[in-house]
């Protein structure tokens, strides 16, 4: 039965993704057209428009998943009070699995539609890749220590395509997600890089740091989000045939430190963005001990 649930919500979602990407790459043309002919007013406004696209297949996704029971989402939400659809957010998360980001875009629906960091390799995705392309999603390399010191150019157009990501941003509310992590935890990694924490990856704050440059005064608030999965980390497909019901969700709602603001160089408000990040990313991973001392953080299969 649980099969038959995977392979429906697969043919589900799947198609919900090309309905959804169908009328966006007709609007990107659209507001091509619009800012070639210089009517950059309009084009802006149609990039609005596309945003709701993410709206509906958010919304479309969610409905699959409550229909087939496969998961319902839940959260605790702390200091949420001032979140509001017209606001522009920073999100960070730990990050363990693919349905993360499926859970993320589940729960933080009271914000205005997600744009998330992810990596160049996703844009060869069908329809999924090239949607996030139109969106304005940025992208970034998977570059080796090796690779940036042969060749540090690398490093500098992230962080120039994360600033020119983030100009788009500034034109209309958005919420922005970070997986500070940069990858999908797994023990092998733990162990690789020396981990500080016992249930987490060590953070990366260089883009969280831009992102705050580039949009410090649009910024409301940064949201803390805490995954965590009491019964083991699912694969995608455990995922969709609804062998993950246990998801424990926590989002806070931090205020953006006075230190941060008053950093007058991006050196500056970096170190301060890293010692921010330490007192959270400590917070967190205390946070996943307490829960589930005992539950192994690898996906299940």
């Amino acid at each position: 039965m649980k099969t038959l649930i995977g392979i429906l919500s697969s043919i589900l979602v799947c198609g919900n993704l090309v309905l959804a990407s169908l009328p966006l790459f007709v609007m990107a043309f659209v507001r091509l057209v619009l800012r070639v002919t210089g009517l950059r007013q309009a084009a802006s406004w149609m990039t609005e428009k596309m945003d709701r696209i993410i709206d509906y297949w958010v919304g479309s996704n969610r409905l699959i998943f409550r229909l087939l029971g496969i998961y319902r989402d839940e959260c605790e939400w702390v200091n949420a009070e001032a979140l509001h659809r017209d606001g522009w957010y920073l999100a960070i998360s730990n990050h363990q699995s693919w349905p993360d980001i499926l859970i993320l875009q589940t729960i933080l629906r009271r914000t205005p539609a997600i744009k998330f960091f992810t990596k160049r390799q996703l844009l060869f995705i069908p329809f999924f890749g090239q949607a996030m392309w139109c969106l304005g999603f940025p992208y970034v390399r998977r570059m080796s220590r090796e690779q940036i010191a042969a060749n540090p150019e690398l490093l500098t157009l992230d962080r120039q395509a994360t600033i020119d990501a983030c100009e788009g941003f500034r034109n209309h509310p958005t919420t922005v997600l970070n997986f500070l992590e940069g990858t999908r935890f797994t023990k092998a990694k733990h162990d690789a890089q020396n981990g500080r924490f016992q249930t987490l990856l060590n953070p990366k704050s260089g883009g969280m740091s831009l992102v705050l440059g580039a949009l410090e005064e649009r910024l409301d608030c940064l949201i803390d989000v805490t995954i965590n999965y009491p019964n083991g980390v699912p694969t995608f497909w455990d995922f969709l045939k609804g062998d993950c019901k246990g998801v424990d969700v926590r989002a806070q709602c931090r205020e953006i430190p006075a230190a941060v603001h008053a950093a007058e160089d991006q050196d500056s408000r970096r170190a301060q963005v890293e010692a921010w990040v330490e007192e959270i990313w400590q917070e967190k991973d205390r946070r996943l001990l307490n829960q589930h001392p005992a539950v192994s953080m690898e996906p299940t299969s």
